[in-house]
Order: C-alpha cells, then structure tokens, then sequence
C-alpha cells in the first residue's frame, strides 16, 4: 500500500512539474486566435509535365510547416513516385525537438512514370504546421485531383496557329500571340478539393495568356449515387473580366486561378467517392481558340449532412457546355447555355442575393458562408489556470452531485485518520487524471482523424448512455439493500463496489469525469477551445489540469486537516443516508433514459427498461446464490446478466425517429435551426437569437429554466423584434457540428445574437443571466 502511494505521488508531482515548465513558455502563452487553415495554408497542385507534379503552399505570414509532416500519397496512374522537398529552415520545436520548417511558399515536386492511358492523377496531401504564437493546427489531409497533360495535342486541338489565329486557328481574331499554343491540359489546370462532406472546391488554373469563358463552365457526378452538384448563379462566381469576344460579343472570362465552391446535394449521410464530369472552354490571348473540352476529376467526400434534392435538379448546366459556334455562324444563331439563363432569374431571388446567399442554376437558394464571431483562444498559461477553475466549478454542478455524494459518504463511514485519508483522495485523484487524460486522448484522436468532436460527445451515442443509465441503476440498488456487493465477491471486486479501498476510489474518480462530460462550468469554453485547437501535448495538459480541478476538493480533504474536520462524525445515521443517496442515482439513470428517447424513440426506453429488470435480477439472484441458495439461482443470475445483451443490441439497431421542431419554452415561438432559415431571417434585417443546445446538456437545461422561459428573456424578444432560433444537438448533426467549428465553439451550448440589418454576431456565455440575454437584444435592436 505504502509503494502504491508514493507511485502516485511521483505521478502527481510528475504531471505538476510538466504543468510548470510548459506554462512557462511565454510565446505559447499570449492569446492567439487562429484563422481557417485553408486561408493559412493555401494548397494547389499542377502537373508541368506527364511525369512531374509540383504541390505548391502559401503560407500566410507569420506561420510555417513542418517539413517532416508533409506527404503526399499518388493513386493510380504515376507508377514509382517520388516526392523532393526542399530543404527547410533549421529550427528546435518544443514539441518535435530539432526539425525543418517552411515559410512564405512550400514547392514540392512529385515524379514518376505516367500510365500511358493515365489522363489524371489523386494525390493525398498531408501536413501540418503552426503560429509563431505558439499556437499549432491540427494534422492536415486533403485530396487533390491532378489532370495530366496529354501526349498529343486533345480532339481537334491544332498544335499550330495558322495566321491570323482565328476561332480554331481559323479567320482572324485579331493580332496572333507569338508563343506556340500549350496542349489543353497545361493551359487550363484544374484541380478538385473536398473541403467537407457537402462542399467540393473547384480550383481553375489558367496559364498565362489564356482564358476561360465562364458561362462555358458545367459540371456533373458520376458514379457517386444519391450525391449531385450545381455551379453557382453566374452573379456568385468569382468575379470575371469582361471581354469583348468577335463571336459572342461581351463575354465574361477568366485570366487567373478562380476557385468555385460547389455545394454538394446527397440522400445519404455516408461517405462517397466519384467522378466530377467538368466541361469548359477557353484561347489563347490573341491567338488559338480551343474546342470544347472535358475533365473527369476524381473526389473522396467524407459523411455529410443529407440535403433535399429538388425534382427539378440539373447538375450544373443541362448538359456540358455547349460549343461555340462554327465559322459564319452568328450569336443569334447559337442557342445559350443554360448557365446564361440563371440571369433571368435573378429578380425572383432578390431577397437571397441581398442577404448574400449564393443562387443555384436551378434558383433553389444556397446559404451564404459568412465569417462568423469567433471566441478568442487563450495561450496555454490562461489555458490551465481556466481549465483549473473550470475543474473546480464542476464540482458544484449537478451532473457530478450524485458520485460526489457516495464519495462523501465513503469518506465519512471511513472515519480514516490523516494517512488513510491521503490515500483515499490520491487514488480518486488518479482516477480523474487517467481517466480525463484518456477523455482528452480520445476526442483529440478522432478530431486528427476527421471527425468534429467536442465536450459531450459521447452522449450522443445511445450505447453510451443506456450503459450509463444501467450502471446508475445498479448503483442504487446496492445503496438500496438489494444486493451487497462485498458478499462472496472477493475482497477486490467487493472493494471497488463497496465503496471503500484504493481501487473503488479510483473508480469513483473515473465515474465523476464520465458523469460530469454533460455539464459545462464557467472558464471550461476557453480552455478547451485552446486544448482543440492547439498543440497535442499542451492539449492533453489543458484535460489534466481539468482533471486537477475537479479531484481538487478531496485533495483538500486528504492533505489539509482542517478540511477534513468539516465532515461529520460516523454513526448510525450513515446507513439511512446511504440509502437516501440512492435516490439521486436513480434521478441521474432517468434523466438519461430521457435522453436516450429523445435519440431513438419510446422504443428505446421500452428496451431500456427491459435490460434494467434483467439487470435486477441478476443481482438478486446473485445474492440469493451467494446466501447458501441452491446453485441453480447462481446459473440464472449468470442468464439474467448475459440477456441483458438483447435488449442493448436491439436498441443499437433502433433507426433515428423522425425529426420533430426544435421546442423551446411555454410561450415563445421558435424557429428551428438551420443555415438557410438563418440567411432568410438576416435577409430580413431582423434580429436573431440563436441558441444551440441539447438534451443531454444539463448547462443547456439550466439556462432554458433561469432564462429562457422567463417573461423578461419573452419581452426583450418582442422589444427587440428578434427571432429565438434553437439548433438541437441532442443527436449528431454535421451542419451544427460546422456551425459549432466556425465559432470555436468545444460544444453546447452556444449562444450567438446577430444585430439587426446584418454585422457580426455577439457570442455569449454558457451560464446566462437574463441581464446578459436583455443586454445582447437590446443592442442587436440598434
């Protein structure tokens, strides 16, 4: 016991001293806040030859790559590849030790020996790099299509220029360009990048002295089924050069490198992987004009959020792009591609196209992207002293009442003098601190791997909580008397259920951080805005320091005397107390029962409760066995607990319930959330109030009580003529989940207030008053 307790120590300490000497970097303490990585990193790639691809970054100032977590992966169709980087400048990380960083602009070159039938290649690009602040971006991944340029010129593609240039090289189109005509494929680069599960980024590179015709662009999905996508409304493509064309008149064209941002429909939520059918057509400035042309670009969309497909849906414009007209013909007599036609429709959608929403060709409006408030992320100093006082608030939320209160109890039944004391508090410590840490290690591993997770996060998993609800459950059958763990278990096994002993206060300490994931205290935002954002190692301090927080009170208890007079004296009144503390347990299994209904349905609970009874009589057959009853009663609390599998393994299986309106309080009207709903009311010039939330979100549930469903939160809404928008979270939601990331925001819940007739939104605290919320509406009315 005596080893066992200084093994502690030396951990605690360990993890103190590691604290100490990371929060003392002050470049990694100032406050930084980090914009998009995309607009940091800016990432391109083109092929100069068929056997060399060069992978181009500008990188904004003020930020760097490693050059030892830049890669780059070649799919099919580059045989034997290479990448060359250069060298970088030499710098000593206190996270990777000496390594090589980029500034400015990255080139890497790709080789390789093409497919002779290749016409494109995918590479998958991975990096990662950091602020001069000290501030680092999580690993990188994206997916690039590359089109390779063709070993003769492409259909109908004349290498010469007869004089005079001219359409196709014919007539005459004005002066001719002295340099030779490129092949298609180096004059007009193309690149598609998924940028998330419901955008492609489409990237146009001409060369210099080309254009592109912008009302000849189409594109189409193939072999990506329940997925589709359309251009833009011509008025919100990238802005264009006009141009005087001797075929079609004024003409709107594209000298430089455009980027179009395609949103993508899908009837599926899952992955997908396809082909983008691209038609465009472009000349050479005063020189060649080249036939219509096709890519095929390859893409790999992550799970997005099913979107409605109109019925009258065209994927891009009806077709490819029509070609120009063959010599003599006259514009008149060529009909117009259907992207000319989305300017007719530009008065019908007026009012999106002044709220800044983008119109698709189909004029089915598109929400815009605008730039969001964003919290400011603190450097890591303010982070662990945040994450500290954050630790400890949780404390007194109700989320961790129930472990708390056994706790408590086991402390008081005790009786322990200082040394027993010490060790009681040390091993619940530990329990925190593993368990905090694994949290943290969990969340940030599965963010690096793609998925958009925050605080809470598993409670979004049904498993998860009717695993929960069960163990609250049993819990409070044991402090109820119906069965005593310590009977026939073994001392170890009884220990940790019992409530006493070194392993069950470890257990408490992992029960007290699972249980307190719903509940978000004051200081807890801005800290784990740090730890997501951040370096991993000063990420998984900012968890351990959240860990110190929370186990900070039985620290005092155990090391300081005279907290530990504060607890009562042993005695008989300690057994009705501890069956009073089973109520709580049970209140705690309910709550997430109801939880666990808003995610599947009244079916769930149904299969909840059936996994509870067999739960129940497992324990009392197991008592019964370990009582002197026959063996038979030990063979069916063995059945009773192995069926407990049934009823979970069904409810697993249960498909999501239909989505109802987001509810709000008795007496305000509510608007469901979403980006297009949220476009319109701005449109509108009226005040927004959104509030996004979740069931399982206890901090969410306080301040719908304290502030929402109160007269005056109802009043300063009529006041201000605003809107109350609710986004419900309870279940997985990629578009809140977006909206969450564009604000910084670690989870729910997150209040934004937008002003009336547009302007940044205000984000408010978690823990509201209803003098915040007042002030907030009052000033969005201005």
């Amino acid at each position: 016991m005596i080893g066992l307790t200084l093994r502690l120590r030396r951990w605690l300490a360990a993890q103190a001293l590691l604290a100490g000497l990371l929060a003392a970097s002050p470049a990694i303490a100032a406050d930084f806040e980090l914009p998009p990585v995309d607009e940091v990193f800016v990432l391109s790639a083109q092929a100069t030859a068929r056997d060399r691809i060069e992978v181009r970054w500008k990188i904004a100032d003020g930020y760097y790559l490693y050059r030892h977590r830049t890669s780059v992966k070649v799919g099919a169709g580059l045989a034997e590849p290479r990448l060359a980087l250069p060298d970088g400048r030499k710098h000593h990380d206190e996270f990777f030790g000496d390594v090589e960083t980029y500034r400015t602009q990255l080139v890497g070159v790709v080789t390789g020996v093409p497919a002779a039938t290749a016409t494109g290649v995918a590479l998958t690009v991975k990096y990662q790099g950091c602020a001069d602040a000290g501030v680092c971006y999580p690993p990188q991944t994206r997916t690039l299509s590359v089109t390779l340029p063709q070993a003769e010129a492409d259909g109908g593609f004349l290498p010469g220029r007869k004089a005079g240039g001219g359409l196709f090289g014919l007539g005459n189109r004005g002066a001719a360009g002295d340099a030779a005509p490129l092949p298609a494929a180096q004059a007009f680069g193309s690149d598609l990048i998924a940028l998330d599960g419901n955008t492609l980024l489409l990237r146009l590179t001409p060369a210099r002295g080309y254009y592109l015709y912008r009302d000849k662009l189409s594109v189409k999905l193939e072999g990506a089924a329940g997925l589709s996508v359309q251009l833009p409304a011509a008025a919100k493509l990238p802005a264009a050069t006009p141009y005087r064309d001797e075929h079609f008149g004024d003409v709107a064209v594209y000298f430089d490198q455009v980027e179009i941002a395609l949103p993508v429909a899908r009837t599926t939520a899952l992955a997908a992987s396809g082909t983008l059918v691209l038609g465009l057509q472009g000349c050479q400035d005063n020189g060649i004009c080249y036939p219509p042309m096709t890519r095929r670009l390859a893409f790999s969309l992550p799970a997005g959020k099913p979107a409605a497909v109109p019925d009258n849906t065209v994927s891009g414009n009806s077709g490819l792009a029509a070609p120009l007209p063959a010599q003599g013909t006259t514009p008149a007599d060529t009909p117009l591609p259907a992207a000319d036609t989305a300017n007719s429709a530009a008065a019908t959608t007026a009012a999106v196209e002044a709220a800044g929403g983008a119109t698709a060709v189909d004029g089915t409006p598109q929400p815009a992207r605008e730039t969001p408030p964003q919290r400011r992320t603190p450097g890591l100093l303010a982070a662990l002293l945040l994450a500290l006082g954050g630790g400890l608030i949780l404390n007194l939320m109700p989320c961790v009442l129930p472990v708390l209160s056994l706790k408590a109890l086991s402390l008081a039944q005790s009786g322990a003098g200082r040394g027993e004391a010490r060790r009681h508090a040390l091993a619940y410590t530990a329990g925190v601190l593993a368990s905090m840490l694994a949290l943290g290690a969990l969340v940030l591993a599965l963010r690096h791997a793609g998925l958009a997770l925050g605080w809470g996060f598993q409670l979004q998993q049904p498993l998860v909580l009717a695993g929960l609800a069960l163990v609250m459950f049993a819990l409070g059958l044991s402090l109820s008397g119906l069965w005593q763990a310590n009977v026939g278990l073994g001392q170890r096994t009884g220990a940790l259920l019992r409530g006493d002993g070194i392993r069950a206060d470890f257990f408490t300490g992992v029960l007290a951080v699972v249980l307190a994931t719903p509940c978000t205290a004051p200081f807890m935002g801005a800290a784990l805005a740090y730890a997501f954002t951040g370096p991993t190692a000063g990420a998984l301090l900012v968890f351990l320091m959240l860990g110190l927080g929370l186990a900070l009170p039985f620290l005092l208890i155990g090391f300081v005397p005279a907290f530990a007079r504060l607890l009562p004296k042993p005695g008989a009144w300690m057994e009705t107390l501890k069956q009073l503390l089973a109520f709580p347990l049970y209140a705690t299994a309910a709550w997430l029962v109801w939880v666990l209904a808003k995610l599947r349905g009244a079916d769930a609970t149904g299969l909840w409760l059936a996994a509870a009874i067999l739960l129940a009589l497992a324990a009392w057959a197991w008592m019964r066995a370990r009582s002197g009853g026959p063996r038979g009663w030990q063979a069916l609390a063995l059945l009773a607990l192995l069926a407990v599998g049934w009823p979970l393994a069904k409810l697993h299986a249960l498909p999501r319930p239909q989505s109802t309106a987001a509810t709000a309080p008795a007496g305000i009207a509510s608007v469901a959330w979403s980006e297009q709903a949220l476009a319109d009311l701005r449109a509108q010039g009226r005040p927004v109030f959104v509030n996004m939330t979740a069931d399982w979100c206890v901090t969410c549930k306080a301040n719908e009580k304290t502030v929402f469903a109160r007269e005056r939160f109802r009043g300063a809404l009529e006041a201000a003529n605003a809107v109350y928008m609710v986004g419900d979270y309870t279940d997985v939601d990629p578009a809140i989940t977006a909206y969450l990331q564009r604000h910084r925001a670690v989870g729910v819940p997150l209040y934004v207030v937008y002003p009336r007739g547009g302007g940044d939104g205000r984000i408010l605290p978690t823990l509201l008053t209803p003098g915040m919320a007042e002030d907030a509406l009052r000033e969005a009315a201005r």
